[in-house]
């Protein structure tokens, strides 16, 4: 089995318990009232199309690219990322409005219940959370084990919200634990949509120093200048770079151009390098078109 098959095999099972999971704490909340296991239940089902998304756009990013979308298709990774994170940032306002009209109304819940539930939720996490350890290097597929971690850390604070309120009868600790479950959402949440923004925007990437770059391109021998350069992101872990480098006139191009690849593919991590050799005429001749 290669590396793909053993992603997808591992997300198709981390998939199937989040399922189960959701149904289990959904209901549950239901029954008892609880505010914590309710917050916690959508948390499951945001990690369940989490999980759902990087199930298909794994599968999706290996088919081969065509005439039409050169790159196959790897950014259906972001979008996927986008979708992910801002259902993460409805569900975690809904439950934050709930929490705090449970301030000023009374309420009861059924902590053994929610303890029982939420125990059956931690169990399905430490499963999940083995199974994706070392499947998120993608960006997708590390929001969906983000996810499953963070669950995790709710899935505990829920328990010891049902622990609290049954031995010291604290019956906001379910709210409290609900809050939490927020906190956990909200910063995770955050960080992805802005790091998939960047992409869609095709920002640079943030571990690329372009000034680092130009260095190294203007040291490579028979380069005189260089303009127009652009580093942008298809998707997680594939940097695309492009640049119009003016070389020297008896430069030999090929050698050039084989320089350029070794120093920036050794030192870069970038996937494609896309280089446009010019003459100086050629390079003034371009920048009097562009004004």
């Amino acid at each position: 089995m290669n590396q793909t098959d053993s992603a997808r095999t591992r997300l198709a099972i981390a998939l199937a318990l989040a399922a189960v999971v959701f149904v289990i704490e959904a209901a549950a909340s239901i029954f008892a009232n609880s505010l914590a296991l309710l917050a916690e239940a959508f948390h499951v089902l945001i990690d369940l199309v989490a999980l759902g998304i990087a199930f298909v756009a794994v599968w999706l990013a290996a088919r081969p690219p065509t005439e039409r979308r050169s790159f196959g298709l790897l950014r259906l990774e972001i979008l996927a990322t986008v979708l992910n994170t801002v259902l993460l940032l409805v569900v975690a306002t809904i439950v934050l409005i709930e929490g705090l009209r449970r301030f000023s109304e009374p309420f009861s819940v059924d902590s053994r219940l929610v303890l029982a539930a939420a125990s059956v939720g931690l169990a399905s996490n430490l499963v999940s959370v083995f199974l994706l350890r070392n499947a998120h290097r993608s960006l997708v597929v590390r929001a969906a084990y983000l996810d499953v971690v963070s669950d995790l850390v709710g899935s505990a604070a829920v328990i010891a919200s049902a622990l609290a309120a049954i031995v010291f009868a604290r019956l906001l600790a379910d709210t409290f634990a609900a809050f939490l479950v927020v906190a956990l959402i909200v910063p995770r949440a955050w960080s992805l949509l802005r790091e998939a923004l960047d992409v869609l925007l095709e920002a640079t990437p943030r571990d690329v120093e372009v000034d680092e770059i130009r260095r190294h391109i203007a040291a490579c021998a028979g380069v005189r200048e260089l303009h127009d350069l652009h580093v942008w992101t298809i998707t997680s872990g594939v940097n695309v770079l492009s640049a119009h480098v003016v070389v020297a006139p008896d430069a030999d191009h090929e050698a050039v151009l084989d320089d350029l690849q070794r120093c920036l593919s050794g030192d870069f991590a970038i996937e494609h390098l896309t280089f446009q050799l010019e003459t100086e005429g050629r390079e003034r001749a371009e920048r009097a078109s562009h004004r």
